[in-house]
């Protein structure tokens, strides 16, 4: 694998979410190109079987590859769960960064309160996951929540109204109290929901969390580690999609330019 700082960076997810990291790592690298692809026709990652959550990853990192990619992001916490350690062993000279619930920088930032991690079921049940959870459990309380059929709102473009409401309350209200300090976001789709989520939460000072950022700034470390980081250039966005609904692509430039505060 020939690798030079000219060629693009490569981001997959199951859908539409990791465009949560993309837009931190266009700020973050303004010079890079980077190509996107979202598995929509496959999506939601989180309600299937680890083996099969693997090879529809690979599937769409392969497609990446055949652009000649420079660097990966596997932008899915599911995917990142089932899939990343292995393709770091198939593809060693690549670099690659995958994302996982932001559980420590919520411990780090908090002062012993209730700490509730947002998750799709895959993502909590997987072992990668419960090691996470086992290294932070004696310093905070971490409640995870499995939240199935929750990134399917923002597929659809449904990010405030009535639904989103009654779901926020019946799957996630049950575990707030007074002593809880923050929420993780613990998939890549839940940060377009914030202003849902604020207005929900209504005065309680509780932090949302995510791993955005610290994903994107890992992949810029390793990067320039490797002599690959672009310099000199106006650098480019392209979204492409599994699904055949051109709607999707109009939605992820959508999510990529929004204002999430």
């Amino acid at each position: 694998m020939i690798l030079n700082s000219e060629q693009p960076i490569g981001f997959m997810d199951s859908g539409l979410g990791g465009i949560s990291v993309l837009r931190e790592a266009v700020r973050l690298m303004p010079e890079e190109d980077f190509i996107y692809i979202g598995d929509s026709a496959h999506a939601p990652y989180g309600t299937r079987p680890r083996e099969e959550i693997r090879a529809l990853t690979y599937a769409v990192v392969e497609q990446l590859l055949d652009r000649g990619i420079k660097g990966l992001a596997v932008a899915c916490n599911t995917a990142t769960g089932a899939a990343v350690a292995s393709l770091r062993q198939r593809y060693p000279q690549l670099p690659l960064v995958g994302i996982e619930p932001a559980i420590k920088p919520a411990v780090e930032s908090g002062e012993g309160g209730r700490i509730l991690v947002m998750a799709t079921p895959m993502t909590i049940r997987q072992e990668k996951f419960g090691r996470l959870l086992a290294r932070y459990q004696d310093q905070a309380e971490i409640i995870p929540i499995p939240c199935e059929g929750l990134m399917e709102f923002v597929e659809a473009g449904t990010l405030k109204g009535e639904q989103l409401d009654a779901y926020l309350e019946r799957v996630v209200g049950p575990y707030l109290n007074d002593r809880t300090e923050s929420i993780v976001l613990g998939c890549t789709h839940y940060p377009f929901l914030r202003r849902e989520l604020r207005a929900f939460l209504k005065d309680r000072k509780v932090a949302l969390i995510d791993g955005s950022f610290g994903t994107a700034r890992e992949l810029k470390r390793r990067l320039s580690v490797a002599g690959l980081l672009r310099n000199g250039h106006k650098g480019t966005v392209t979204i492409e999609n599994t699904s055949e609904d051109p709607e999707l692509i109009r939605r992820s430039y959508e999510l990529l330019n929004m204002d999430l505060d």
